[in-house]
């Protein structure tokens, strides 16, 4: 009985072995194959990209213009007329008939000095030659009736030529006490007052005509050939931000520098406003009459990079599994030219009537979808006239 009981208790361990087995491999293998969907899952969504979203960009057309070459300069503003105005002779100060800084008419008086010296002398010889009429009247009329002789009538006209002389030297005095402005212009600062005396040739005011002015520059020697009066000549001014004036080459100086190897030259501008003034630094550009055809975009355009600058060309595609058409970037590696306002010249890498990012480049990348919404894109110009600079 003994022996009976034990093989059943064997049994009966067994049989609880093998069940804990079993349930524990269940357990297992549902481990296994809920990890084995939930891997599958995985790499579904891994490989199944999300579509990216479209960036809203402003775009701009590749233009084809006719930029005609420029010779580009720094020059210097002086005045077709300009001189320091002083007195002929010295004397003291007696009136200042002009303000500082105001407008002058030729002939106008600027200053007075004193002559009431010269006046006195100037009574005494008049006088004189009064005296000295009078007496060659007489001399004329004995003359006539042979009383004197020819010699007493020449004595008597050459004292009357004398004293008419002495009195015209006095009236060129008094005329000279008084300083004029030899043209019309604008006056500067006053350099005397009332009462100083002064001697001559002493400065008295600056007089410039500032319409129209000359602006002065220079150019290599190479460029000579190019040039001929008449050329077009724009200029700018730092003094004057967001102004271009514009004027015509007229004079070509005839001889090369031979330290700078430069060729002076000079233009004449209008100035009805008297904004530029002689003196004031200038920004020259010479226009050439020939004309070529560039392509032109806006400068925002253009991603500046140290392995090459390029911009960002819109492209219509297809999506492969939607069918639908797509607007997207692709980037094109360019070669830039000159700057002319908010416009770059592109020697290679676009054609003409390509559409390109024009602004934001920055946070771009290629291949990806945009969306064009040009309503507050700013307005590129050649020559921009910015509010505020």
């Amino acid at each position: 009985m003994h022996d009976v009981a034990r093989t059943g208790t064997k049994t009966r361990v067994k049989s609880t072995r093998k069940t804990v087995i079993l349930a524990i491999l269940a357990v297992v293998g549902l481990f296994v194959l809920l990890a084995g969907v939930k891997a599958l899952q995985i790499a579904k969504m891994v490989s199944t990209k999300p579509p990216m979203p479209a960036t809203t960009v402003t775009s701009a057309p590749v233009k084809e213009e006719d930029w005609p070459p420029v010779l580009s300069a720094v020059g210097s503003v002086s005045p077709v007329q300009g001189a320091i105005v002083s007195a002929e002779l010295g004397g003291v100060v007696s009136q200042v008939a002009f303000e500082n800084g105001g407008e002058a008419r030729k002939g106008d008086v600027l200053i007075k000095l004193d002559t009431s010296s010269e006046q006195a002398q100037l009574r005494t010889a008049e006088a004189d030659l009064e005296l000295a009429r009078a007496n060659l009247q007489r001399s004329r009329d004995l003359a006539a009736r042979k009383v004197i002789s020819k010699s007493e009538l020449d004595a008597a006209e050459s004292v009357s030529g004398q004293k008419q002389g002495t009195v015209d030297n006095m009236r060129s005095m008094i005329a000279k006490k008084e300083v004029h402005a030899p043209f019309d212009g604008q006056l500067g600062i006053r350099q005397v007052n009332v009462g100083q005396s002064i001697d001559a040739r002493q400065p008295v005011v600056a007089l410039t005509a500032l319409d129209p002015v000359y602006v002065d520059f220079a150019l290599p020697q190479q460029e000579l050939s190019k040039l001929s009066s008449g050329f077009e000549v724009r200029l700018k001014s730092d003094a004057m931000p967001g102004r271009e004036f514009k004027g015509k080459l007229t004079a070509i100086n005839s001889m090369v520098d031979t330290v700078t190897r430069n060729v002076s030259l000079q233009a004449t501008l209008d100035n009805p406003d008297h904004a530029l003034r002689p003196g004031m630094f200038a920004k020259v550009e010479v226009e050439l009459p020939q004309k070529h055809k560039t392509l032109v975009v806006p400068g925002s355009a253009i991603s500046y990079a140290p392995f090459g600058d390029s911009v960002f060309v819109i492209e219509k595609k297809k999506d492969e599994k939607t069918g639908k058409e797509l607007q997207t970037i692709r980037q094109q590696f360019v070669r830039v030219g000159e700057a002319r306002g908010d416009f770059v010249a592109i020697t290679d890498g676009l054609k003409p009537n390509e559409t390109i990012v024009s602004t934001g480049v920055f946070k771009l990348r290629n291949g990806m979808p945009v969306t064009i919404n040009n309503d507050l894109a700013p307005k590129p110009e050649v020559n921009p006239t910015p509010v505020d600079s």
